[in-house]
């Protein structure tokens, strides 16, 4: 395993077991949460690498869970996915800081190549090494 962790916040069981899966199978921590206010729990517990979140969640939303992490000294990387069409949800997200913004429905290989870019920057950064995930070609 990479060490590198991933939380996913969505309220779609079936999406997130599904994510969750093709990220594990990539060689990625995994955690989840289903809405935003755990998902923040478990950043501040867990301090994940990179957060794939919802836009669209009961209690809290992709976007609070955005705001939040504005506010912090070493934020995760976020690729946000959404079945939301609308321009200013996209450039709003991006004003926040999201790396990659995802449109449902995808294929799983576009978010598994998002999340091998983000990995992959945030190691160049700090020097690091590959680690898993990097070239692989997975099938979903």
């Amino acid at each position: 395993m990479s060490g590198e962790t991933i939380l996913v916040i969505e309220d779609d069981r079936e999406v997130c077991t599904t994510v969750q899966t093709v990220l594990k199978s990539a060689g990625y921590n995994v955690l989840s949460a289903s809405n935003g206010q755990d998902g923040k729990r478990l950043i501040d517990s867990r301090h994940p690498d990179l957060v794939v979140t919802d836009m669209m969640m009961p209690r809290m939303g992709g976007f609070p869970v955005l705001e939040y992490l504005r506010q912090q000294d070493n934020p995760p990387a976020v690729i946000m996915m959404t079945a939301n069409e609308g321009s200013r949800h996209k450039a709003y997200a991006e004003m926040l800081g999201v790396v990659d913004y995802l449109r449902k429905p995808f294929a799983m290989e576009v978010l598994l190549e998002s999340v091998r870019n983000v990995m992959a920057r945030r190691r160049s950064a700090s020097g690091e090494s590959p680690a898993a995930g990097d070239n692989e070609d997975t099938e979903v």
